[in-house]
């Protein structure tokens, strides 16, 4: 029996039905490829409703959301996700940003900083064992995806990344080498790993946080190849699941669009010139920096559009998801949307949670 997603692929081919028809499956599909977040330690009832009807593809959880409860409330929303239109045999993605040091949504490891990670005696020792603990933390809430590591490299002591600890060093090639531990240990327990924030924010200032404002990195196209991306390149060779494009704005190599906005930088640089044949997952959508691109789901269709398989909708609001998935499955059936391109990508996310129902 085909699921209502499989359907919707076929009801694509067929220009002659309604669009009031065929715009339900077109939202199944849309829900692939959106996450959701709410606030609070209790989920809401809507949450679960959206669920059931196979309308969310994931759901980010905050240290708010983390309680006693949820390894429970996470099983529940996996067996009503497993009887809804959409459910092929692969659960729904579960994440969170257990990075290490001070970025960590749950209890456990990994207790180390990126930095100290860095700094070790033995570096790749060291991430091997905080991939592992992250991985170990995550299963014991039932999720199966990390928004780490980070693979920044930073540029001067207190800034951005440098002033959390959150980049394991200056050194691009240890950074890579620490990398590709931590996403190899993370990934052989069977949790997802996110590379993020491509192609870097190493070099942005203490106070140039694309979650609160515009942000504008002024690096050579040079330097970003051969220092930011260094990482990305072994990260990527140890099979690395997912990567989340940064929203700074890169004028070396778009001067238009932010990074996760840039067809420039996904289609051609990452997936082109690095070959990444894995996901791509926005940051918050939500984010202040792109606050010159309009609302929430007209970011989610620019982002869609250049190449973004999923979308990271973090405001701790359940209509944000709901929204952006509606939005997602009109584009998709007026033909804003490229739905060939639409369709890989729903593969490409399917694909990579089929790795989680191996693993379960």
């Amino acid at each position: 029996m085909k699921s209502t997603a499989s359907i919707a692929f076929l009801l694509t081919l067929l220009p002659g039905l309604p669009v009031a028809f065929r715009l339900e499956d077109l939202k199944v599909q849309a829900a692939y490829h959106v996450i959701y977040s709410y606030t609070g330690a209790t989920p809401p009832t809507e949450l679960s409703t959206y669920i059931e009807q196979g309308l969310v593809g994931g759901v980010i959880l905050f240290g708010d959301n983390v309680n006693d409860d949820l390894p429970a409330a996470v099983e529940g929303w996996q067996s009503a996700y497993a009887k809804s239109p959409a459910y092929n045999g692969t659960p729904l993605l579960i994440m969170t940003d257990q990075e290490g040091g001070e970025v960590r949504r749950l209890p456990g490891g990994p207790v180390s900083s990126e930095k100290e990670i860095g700094q070790a005696s033995d570096p790749q020792q060291a991430a091997t064992q905080a991939g592992s603990d992250a991985a170990s933390a995550l299963a014991a809430y039932n999720m199966n995806a990390n928004l780490a590591p980070v693979l920044d490299i930073f540029r001067t002591p207190g800034d951005f990344d440098d002033q959390y600890g959150r980049s394991y060093s200056q050194n691009a090639t240890l950074a890579g080498i620490c990398g590709a531990a931590f996403t190899t240990a993370q990934q052989g327990k069977g949790v997802l790993a996110t590379a993020k924030h491509f192609p870097g924010l190493g070099s942005a200032s203490s106070d140039e946080n694309t979650d609160e404002v515009p942000v504008q990195l002024n690096v050579s196209l040079h330097d970003i190849r051969f220092i930011d991306e260094v990482p990305y390149k072994a990260a990527i060779a140890a099979g690395l699941d997912m990567v989340m494009p940064s929203w700074a704005l890169y004028p070396a190599f778009d001067t238009e669009y932010p990074a996760g906005l840039s067809e420039k930088w996904i289609q051609h640089e990452l997936r082109g010139r690095l070959g990444f044949k894995g996901v791509t997952i926005s940051d918050a959508i939500e984010a202040g920096a792109l606050e010159a691109f309009g609302n929430d789901t007209n970011r989610a269709i620019l982002a869609s559009r250049a190449g973004m398989d999923i979308i990271l909708a973090a405001a701790k609001n359940v209509t944000q998801g709901q929204e952006i998935v509606t939005a997602l499955a009109k584009a998709l059936s007026v033909g804003t949307l490229d739905r060939k391109a639409f369709d890989e990508a729903t593969s490409r996310i399917l694909n990579m949670r089929k790795k989680l129902a191996k693993s379960a």
